[in-house]
C-alpha cells in the first residue's frame, strides 16, 4: 500500500512537470511565434517605406535643385506669347519680357526691315505647338550675359519633361546652331544637333525647301550691287554657305572683313549681322 502511494505521488509529481514543461514550452513556442510575427511584421513595414521613398524619388523634377538633381538658376514661367522661332515672351513677376534663346536662331518672320524668309512661319508654328500657353524652365547662362543689346533676356527654354526646346529646334530642323560672340554651355551638343538634322534632312534641310530663297537687299546699306555679290572671296573665305560664327574670330575688324568679302547685308549667308545695321560681330574687340 505504502509503495502505491509513494509510486502515485511520484505519478503526480512526475506528471505535474510533464505538464508544466508542455505549458511553458507551448508558451515559449507562442511567444516565439509572436515575437517572429511582430520581428516580419516590423521588416515588412521597414521595406515598404523603402520602397516608397524610392518611388518618391524616382521621378525628378527638373526645375528643382536638390543632392540628386543638381539643377542651377532654372525658374519656371508662364509663356504670355511666342514672338517668332527664337524669341518668345515670358511673364515675370506679373511683367511681360521677351527673352531670346541663347545658340539658336531661326528664319525671320517679324523683323521690321527683312521679308519672311524661308521656313520661318515653319520654325514660328513650331515653337508656338510646343510653348503656347505652357509653364516653363528657363536656364541663364553667365557667359552669355543677362541681357542682349534690346534688352531681351538671354537663356534657354526646358520644357515639363526636361527638354532643352533650343536644341530641340535645331535637331527637328526649324532653327540653325547660332553662336553670338562667345562658345556657351551647350555650343557641342547643339553643333552636333544640326549636323545630325542637316544629315538625315529634317525641316530646312530638306531637299528643295529653301533652294529659292531670295537674297535680303537693303540699298540704304548696300556695299556691293546685287550683281556683284560673291560666292567664294579673293582670301578663300567660303561665301556660298553659313561656315562661320562670330566666336571664330578673335577681334571685329576680323568678322568685319569676311563679312564685306562675303557681300555685306547683301549676302550675310554666315549671320555675322543679326541686326543687320551692316557692322559684323559687334560684341568682338
Amino acid at each position: 500500500m505504502d509503495k502505491l502511494k509513494l509510486s502515485t505521488a511520484q505519478s503526480i509529481i512526475i506528471g505535474s512537470i510533464i505538464i508544466g514543461g508542455v505549458i511553458f514550452a507551448t508558451s515559449g513556442n507562442s511567444n516565439g511565434t509572436e515575437v517572429d510575427k511582430v520581428s516580419t511584421i516590423k521588416n515588412d513595414s521597414i521595406i515598404s517605406e523603402t520602397e516608397v521613398k524610392d518611388d518618391s524619388t524616382s521621378q525628378i523634377d527638373p526645375f528643382i535643385e536638390d543632392d540628386t538633381n543638381p539643377v542651377t538658376n532654372i525658374v519656371k514661367y508662364k509663356v504670355q506669347s511666342v514672338v517668332d522661332g527664337d524669341t518668345v515672351k515670358l511673364l515675370v513677376d506679373g511683367a511681360s519680357e521677351s527673352v531670346r534663346l541663347i545658340g539658336i536662331d531661326t528664319p525671320e518672320t517679324v523683323h521690321p526691315s527683312k521679308p519672311v524668309e524661308c521656313f520661318g512661319l515653319e520654325a514660328s508654328k513650331k515653337a508656338k505647338e510646343v510653348l503656347a500657353g505652357q509653364t516653363v524652365g528657363l536656364e541663364k547662362e553667365p557667359t552669355q550675359g543677362e541681357r542682349d543689346k534690346y534688352n531681351r533676356l538671354l537663356g534657354y527654354i526646358i520644357l515639363e519633361d526636361g527638354t532643352n526646346f533650343n536644341k530641340l529646334m535645331i535637331e527637328e530642323g526649324y532653327a540653325y546652331e547660332y553662336t553670338y560672340s562667345v562658345p556657351y554651355k551647350y555650343q557641342t551638343e547643339f553643333k552636333q544637333a544640326q549636323a545630325d538634322a542637316e544629315a538625315n534632312k529634317r525641316g530646312l534641310w530638306a531637299d528643295g525647301v529653301c533652294e529659292e530663297e531670295p537674297v535680303v537687299v537693303d540699298l540704304q546699306k548696300a556695299r556691293l550691287s546685287p550683281a556683284e555679290v560673291p560666292t567664294s572671296a579673293p582670301s578663300g573665305y567660303v561665301c556660298s554657305s553659313n561656315t562661320y560664327n562670330c566666336s571664330d574670330f578673335s577681334t571685329h575688324n576680323q568678322a568685319q572683313t569676311v563679312y564685306e568679302a562675303c557681300g555685306g547685308v547683301n549676302n550675310d549667308v554666315h549671320r555675322l549681322d543679326r541686326d543687320g545695321d551692316g557692322s559684323a560681330c559687334e560684341t568682338l574687340p
